[in-house]
């Protein structure tokens, strides 16, 4: 396992550089659960659990903690492409072989440390790999949930990331943060769970090293961002073919939104009226006659 090597004013530039791109490479952003996650980075821990369907992820995690939750930031990412990469461990990456159980076990030990208080959020791209957003099942890898059972002071919340190409000419980021993850009931609370003065006996009674079942917990994490998935599906239909970007599309609201170009809208417009036709048209038919207008 490659230990992240967070350097403070090198991670403060490069996020300014990652929103940097982002801002110039898509013509709006928009989010959903910002603010709940920010409030909820107050008060403890974040394990957020996302999708990976892009190049773009690591910047736009980095961007997110950074900018929009102010959180101190680190993410799970593939041993080889840090090493290709070593400057990604300067903003909070660390790395693990997924070929490799005791580099997986590592790291997971390593995440459940760094959620310790307050203020920090470790990022998982579940999937292990980048796959099509649209893709169903999501086929989540078990170490987000294997990092939950560990990190008992971390909430868990499902990301869903998505790029999207509209009626203009730079795509769209959509990006939904849900309700925390509950984890499920183990065997002694789901007896216990037709009383609910038992159920919740359980819970404070429960000692901290009891298992959970973490197939079970798995299941839950892809299940809530499947859901925020199909949120912004469900936005990204209501907002076809309206005019413009509403401020707010479905819960969704966009904080940034690109300026158009006044050159290129001029540009377009004098094409439109340099090649637009003077009189009708006449259709000719092959050989040069004179095609039937009716």
């Amino acid at each position: 396992m490659i230990p992240a090597r967070k350097h403070r004013w090198f991670n403060a530039w490069f996020a300014a550089h990652a929103r940097s791109r982002i801002h110039g490479a898509f013509g709006a952003v928009l989010a959903r659960g910002v603010e709940a996650a920010r409030a909820l980075s107050a008060e403890a821990p974040l394990l957020l659990v996302a999708n990976h369907s892009s190049w773009w992820d690591p910047l736009v995690v980095l961007h997110v903690s950074q900018h929009l939750l102010g959180a101190d930031g680190y993410a799970m990412m593939n041993a080889d492409n840090l090493r290709r990469l070593p400057f990604f461990a300067l903003v909070g990456a660390f790395g693990v072989d997924l070929e490799l159980p005791s580099d997986g076990t590592a790291a997971i030990r390593y995440a459940a440390r760094l959620l310790d208080r307050p203020g920090r959020a470790v990022w998982i791209f579940a999937q292990g790999q980048e796959r099509p957003s649209d893709e169903r099942p999501l086929g989540f890898r078990a170490g987000a949930a294997q990092i939950a059972r560990v990190a008992r002071r971390a909430r868990v919340l499902p990301v869903a990331l998505r790029y999207e190409f509209a009626g203009e000419e730079r795509p769209r980021l959509y990006l939904a943060i849900g309700e925390p993850v509950a984890a499920p009931l183990g065997p002694r609370e789901t007896d216990a769970a037709r009383v609910p003065e038992q159920a919740a006996a359980a819970r404070v009674s429960r000692p901290a090293s009891a298992p959970r079942d973490a197939e079970a917990v798995r299941a839950a994490q892809e299940l809530a961002v499947t859901a925020e998935l199909d949120r912004i599906h469900r936005a990204i239909g209501k907002a076809a073919g309206v005019e413009g970007l509403p401020l707010d599309v479905d819960g969704f609201r966009w904080i940034h939104r690109a300026r158009p170009s006044l050159v290129g809208r001029a540009a377009e417009r004098l094409l439109a009226h340099w090649t637009r036709p003077r009189e009708p048209l006449t259709p000719r038919l092959p050989g040069g006659r004179r095609g039937d207008r009716s």
